[in-house]
């Protein structure tokens, strides 16, 4: 059984739709009034994206730069749509801003391609070398750095064994398109198999995909969604399912375990966004370069158990299990 607390050393959306594109300077200039301009591209809405963001401009308010004082903020939402994504990077790209920060994967990946003059800072991406967003964590390189959401993804997985020591077949759902949802089931794959699990694999392109996904997974013994942003956005579907034929789902992100699933041990992503404003406020304020700024990552994850969903998925949770979480939520 894993320990109430684990700190492990990681190495690796908003409400706001796509506005009319707008504006044509050079980046790094303030507002006529003086005030900083940051833009904020957010691939799509979900809590665990949405505390990044709100985390992200308490850090700044918190170190001086309180919105509609010293610094404005220009929120974009792609709706989950990748056209959108490169549509938001284009208009930042010759917009007169400060400052870039980009929420999850995809998102990052089209701001680095887009933006290259103005300093962006992507969060709630699972590997930023991979993604071609970095040359290295330590080295950066460029105009791009950030903070990596990298779960413990073999320490998810080691909650199904441990909670369902019956289990031999584990469904994962996600997306095809997201380079970061593939390193999890990779991960959750290696891990699986050190654990005698089979991993079951249904993929989407989309988030209106996910109910017939998990449709397809009747014979699994438990679900792993990783933080995967499309299934994410269907996760209520994904626990319909999960109730219905007493199938007990675990995630990839507290936000998940909130809405519905057993348990998680995950990150705490407005702590993450909060990391990322103040990578920010060097950059602003100190003059850092992000070429020279190494990637963070979160060490400190949190065991979160949802004892309520898990009944109503068919799974007793022990006692002490419950009482060795960090935090215990469901309605």
């Amino acid at each position: 059984m894993l320990t109430k607390k684990s700190l492990l050393s990681l190495t690796a959306l908003g409400v706001v739709s796509v506005l009319a594109l707008s504006g044509c300077s050079d980046s790094g200039d303030t507002t006529d009034d003086g005030m900083l301009k940051i833009g904020i591209t957010q691939l799509a809405t979900h809590p665990s994206l949405d505390a990044v963001r709100e985390g992200f401009k308490a850090a700044l308010s918190d170190n001086g730069y309180v919105e509609g004082e010293q610094v404005s903020y220009d929120e974009k939402n792609a709706q989950g749509e990748q056209a959108n994504a490169v549509t938001i990077a284009g208009k930042f790209a010759t917009d007169d801003l400060d400052l870039v920060l980009a929420i999850a994967t995809q998102t990052a990946q089209t701001a680095a391609q887009k933006i290259t003059k103005t300093p962006v800072l992507f969060s709630a991406v699972t590997d930023p070398v991979v993604a071609g967003l970095v040359t290295s964590l330590d080295k950066p390189g460029g105009n791009v750095t950030g903070t990596s959401d990298l779960n413990p993804v073999a320490d998810q997985i080691q909650l199904i064994a441990d909670t369902m020591p019956e289990a031999e077949k584990v469904g994962v759902i996600y997306s095809s398109g997201e380079v970061n949802s593939q390193i999890q089931v990779d991960l959750a794959k290696k891990a699986a198999d050190k654990l005698g699990l089979t991993i079951v694999e249904k993929t989407i392109t989309n988030s209106s995909e996910v109910g017939t996904a998990a449709s397809t997974l009747k014979d699994v013994d438990a679900l792993y969604i990783p933080t995967d942003n499309r299934v994410v956005e269907g996760f209520e579907a994904v626990i319909k399912f999960a109730e219905t034929n007493s199938i007990p789902v675990f995630a990839g992100d507290v936000a998940s375990v909130e809405r519905g699933a057993v348990a998680t041990y995950g990150i705490d992503y407005e702590k993450l966004g909060y990391q990322t404003g103040e990578m920010a406020v060097k950059i602003l304020k100190d003059g850092a370069k992000p070429a020279d700024l190494p990637v963070e990552t979160m060490n400190e994850v949190q065991l979160v158990v949802n004892p309520k969903a898990a009944a109503r998925q068919g799974l007793d949770l022990s006692e002490t299990f419950v009482d060795g979480a960090d935090e215990v939520v469901g309605d």
